[in-house]
């Protein structure tokens, strides 16, 4: 079924040239789970689930080929990189498609950007290769209920884009504001947390240190520029 569902995924993605620039790594193995465990936060679904699926996006197969016939070197470069990593993206998302239509669950794991170097080393993956996204794949044991996503009009732009008015953006998050921190409070840990650091509301919440802290994502940003370089990605 896996090879079934990535197939299908592989010949019904887009890819920019249909010059497939990424790979996938299927991991499976236990003990190999544990240490992507701890590159991906100690996610205990990674430790739970059978499956995990790397998506890299990936030039060294092509620039290989392109070396073997004598042709141009290419990709290795900042734009290159983009346009793997939304081909990575986009196959990742029908791989998902293709294994809930069957039944099983899936979830993705931001935090691949978070250990990008860490994880490329892991998994021994070659110059101009990183890995984009992973998600883990298995039999889900619940049901729970869809999360809720901003109004359509929040997405949707005729012709030119539409900056919303104070009016526009209070409408825009006014449910979401209410069932988002209504989420959260239900959790013992996150209402102490929060309480305890003065937060008030879902969007103080979101910039804290204890969900997408600035400072911490600015020290990710600067890693993962680093291994962008190290990768042959940036001059």
């Amino acid at each position: 079924m896996i090879d079934e569902v990535c197939f299908e995924a592989i010949a019904g993605g887009s890819s920019s040239g249909n010059l497939n620039s990424y790979s996938l790594v299927l991991t499976r193995d236990v003990e190999r789970k544990k240490r992507l465990f701890e590159l991906h936060s100690h996610q205990d679904f990674i430790l739970e689930a059978p499956l995990l699926i790397t998506f890299c996006a990936d030039w060294y197969r092509t620039r290989e080929w392109l070396k073997a016939r004598e042709a141009v070197d290419n990709f290795n470069n900042l734009v290159g990189y983009l346009v793997a990593a939304m081909d990575a993206m986009i196959v990742a998302q029908n791989v998902c498609l293709g294994f809930e239509a069957r039944g099983l669950g899936i979830c993705y794991m931001g935090t691949t950007i978070f250990s990008m170097g860490e994880i490329a080393e892991f998994l021994d993956l070659p110059d101009t290769c990183l890995p984009v996204t992973t998600i883990v794949v298995g039999h889900p044991d619940e049901q729970p209920a869809k999360r809720d996503r901003l109004p359509l009009s929040a997405f949707m732009h005729d012709e030119v884009y539409h900056r919303m008015s104070a009016d526009e953006l209070d409408g825009c998050y006014s449910e979401r504001e209410v069932k988002g921190w209504q989420r959260y409070m239900a959790n013992p840990h996150l209402k102490r947390v929060v309480e305890e650091a003065g937060i008030e509301s879902l969007a103080q919440f979101y910039t804290s240190k204890y969900k997408y802290d600035p400072d911490f994502f600015a020290e990710i940003s600067s890693r993962v520029r680093v291994v962008l370089e190290n990768s042959h990605f940036m001059p």
